[in-house]
């Protein structure tokens, strides 16, 4: 007998879902593929080089981009801010193609972490660039989330790499692009920032190809057929979670993606994070939920635009 034969006969039916509970799903299977896309990105870099990677990712999702939105794509390539666009892009750009050479170099894990700072980086730039309140105990978050940074990266013991400060390159960049974003999308449609944040690493890594091509085995070339998908797909997701639940509800699932990036790295490359790398991870998170609860309660009930930062992980926003 199946369940819903079972559920007939019981008198009971199980209750559909709220739009809440659909959005909080999507947006950890978005967070979630987000992490796959990162190993992935990390398995071809360390078999080719990153050129490969950024490649296949930004070429691949342009396509998919592309294919989706072909009955109205000249609507969507419209744009009020071509100059904020390329802006936003080359941040978008600088960030990714930072942390996917770090993740060649360093642990997914220790990488996620690090990248991880930029919910309360955006907080300070928000601050200094466009104005928004900077109080004491969001001053004390962005502290807290820096030295959080220190003990993951370790600067001056035996275990620092010089490679840890490229995926803290790749939060400040990313942090410029999410401000840029956050002014961008008050005006544009999500799908218009999509394709031209993808749009330019196609171009610029097609043109970049020919001097670092490296034939693939099939193994390589599988996840560079997927890669695009995953890039396309967390986007997809993301966008879908954020037009069914409010940003505030959500935000605070974006950081399960330092467990799948643990679970990632020790099931696919045998990275186990020390403990200093876990107790630097959890001062990171911490100090970006009191952001994202501070940010809640001073928007007021209608959380518009709170946990915005939050959401923003390496890619996580309607625009990216």
């Amino acid at each position: 007998m199946n369940e819903a034969a079972r559920e007939r006969r019981s008198g009971y039916r199980r209750a559909p879902l709220s739009d809440q509970a659909k959005g909080i799903l999507l947006m950890i299977c978005a967070i979630a593929l987000f992490t796959v896309l990162d190993a992935l990105a990390k398995g071809i870099g360390q078999e080719t080089n990153p050129v490969m990677a950024l490649w296949a990712r930004y070429a691949g999702q342009t396509v998919i981009v592309a294919v989706i939105v072909a009955p109205r794509l000249r609507r969507v390539l419209r744009t009020r801010y071509p100059k904020l666009q390329v802006l936003r892009s080359i941040f978008l750009l600088s960030a990714t193609s930072c942390f996917f050479t770090g993740l060649t170099m360093i642990g997914l894990a220790e990488a996620t972490a690090i990248m991880d700072l930029n919910p309360v980086i955006i907080t300070l730039g928000a601050a200094l660039i466009l104005g928004e309140r900077f109080g004491p105990r969001r001053a004390v978050g962005v502290v807290v989330s820096l030295i959080g940074a220190l003990i993951v990266i370790r600067p001056g013991s035996e275990v620092f790499s010089y490679a840890a400060l490229l995926p803290l390159a790749a939060a400040l960049f990313y942090s410029g692009y999410a401000l840029t974003t956050r002014f961008v999308g008050r005006d544009e449609d999500a799908w218009t920032s999509l394709l031209y944040s993808a749009l330019l690493g196609a171009i610029l890594f097609t043109a970049l190809i020919p001097f670092f091509w490296e034939m693939p085995d099939l193994r390589t070339a599988g996840m560079m057929a997927v890669i695009g998908f995953c890039g396309a797909g967390s986007q997809l997701m993301l966008i879908r979670a954020l037009m069914m639940a409010e940003a505030s509800l959500i935000a605070p699932f974006a950081y399960v993606g330092l467990i799948f990036a643990s679970l990632w790295g020790l099931l696919f490359f045998g990275e186990w994070p020390d403990l200093p790398t876990v107790i630097g991870m959890v001062v990171i998170a911490g100090a970006g939920l009191y952001v994202w609860h501070r940010e809640t309660q001073l928007a007021g009930p209608s959380g518009s635009d709170t946990g915005g930062g939050a959401i923003r992980g390496r890619e996580g926003n309607a625009g990216g």
